[in-house]
């Protein structure tokens, strides 16, 4: 067994897999609001990576933090940029605001949800009316 391959074998099927698994959570969502607020954000994380490592090959590494380009280095950026993107699209403070663009605009092509009653101490409260406030809040 070479190095890399005992390597690759302590690492946690988690953590090699995280954009599986990531896909997997969405698909398992039951509400298509749910998914859909879920790949907005994620899109939006995406598109915040892409920019870093675009804006990354268009300046000055000397004296940089990260130094010389090599290919270890490379990989170790494009996890850290990965990162960031997802730090800056999560953080409400911070977002650009893809997400919220996407989800309003793509809300209106969802199919109805059915409406399922669910009786509270109260009186009824519709659970689609729920989860469509949960995730308003959540972008």
């Amino acid at each position: 067994m070479t190095s890399i391959s005992a390597q690759t074998a302590n690492l946690s099927p988690d953590l090699v897999n995280l954009d599986v698994q990531r896909l997997g959570d969405i698909k398992t969502m039951k509400s298509p609001k749910a998914q859909l607020a879920k790949v907005s954000k994620e899109f939006e994380a995406i598109f915040i990576t892409k920019m870093l490592n675009t804006m990354d090959k268009t300046v000055d590494k000397e004296g940089s933090v990260f130094g010389n380009d090599d290919k270890y280095m490379d990989k170790f950026k494009s996890v850290i940029y990965d990162e960031i993107g997802r730090d800056i699209a999560k953080n409400p403070r911070t977002t650009v605001g893809f997400a919220k663009q996407i989800y309003s605009q793509m809300e209106r092509y969802l199919p109805p949800e059915p409406e399922t009653q669910i009786t509270e101490a109260a009186g009824q409260v519709s659970a689609t009316q729920g989860i469509k406030n949960k995730v308003d809040k959540e972008i």
